[in-house]
């Protein structure tokens, strides 16, 4: 069906939000999750506490989590470079906090547990949500080959079920990527 010209929908861009989350190997044999959010308008902006031009950031975060191939955090901190009032900055600290906690089912519970609502910034903790899924997309071919490299040491080790067995219907437990994969989780419970 064609909309006649006169009916069409125009859009007039008023924000961006760009969120990029970097998954890297350290030397030291950690992993550092890399996550970045950086908000701005396409119009010249009052925030209350400054004035800021268009295109120019008025949020502009930074987490850095230093983790291991379980997935535990070593490490945990927060830069607000850019934010929209004097007094963003000042909860920066309450992430380390999150030092010892496993990515891992019940994880954003946990964390808002530690640090939703007014214990921590909202921007950083919906970070923490990508950042999640990059560790585990940073470190699955890792966690799988270690796993396998404890298979061929030890003929009496156990594979674990895969974790991500469950998360989204591609990996049902019941679908066929899963019995093409990983036919040996059939018969094994869930867990």
């Amino acid at each position: 069906m064609t909309v006649p010209k006169s009916e069409r929908v125009t859009r007039r861009l008023l924000h961006t939000r760009n969120v990029v989350c970097r998954g890297y190997e350290r030397s030291d044999g950690l992993y550092d999750i890399v996550g970045t959010l950086l908000d701005t308008k396409a119009d010249d902006s009052d925030m209350f506490f400054k004035y800021v031009q268009a295109g120019e950031p008025f949020h502009q975060m930074r987490l850095t989590m230093t983790i291991d191939l379980d997935l535990v955090i070593h490490a945990l901190t927060a830069h607000t470079d850019v934010g929209p009032t004097p007094f963003c900055a000042e909860i920066n600290p309450v992430y380390a906090k999150l030092v010892g906690m496993k990515i891992g089912s019940g994880f954003k519970k946990r964390v808002l547990e530690r640090v939703g609502g007014s214990l921590g910034c909202t921007h950083l903790t919906e970070l923490l949500g990508p950042m999640a899924t990059t560790a585990f997309q940073t470190t699955f071919f890792l966690q799988r080959d270690a796993q396998k490299q404890k298979c061929s040491d030890d003929p009496a080790y156990q594979m674990p079920r895969p974790w991500v067995i469950g998360t989204c219907h591609a990996y049902r437990a019941e679908g066929e990527a899963v019995r093409l994969i990983w036919p040996q989780t059939l018969s094994s419970p869930v867990g």
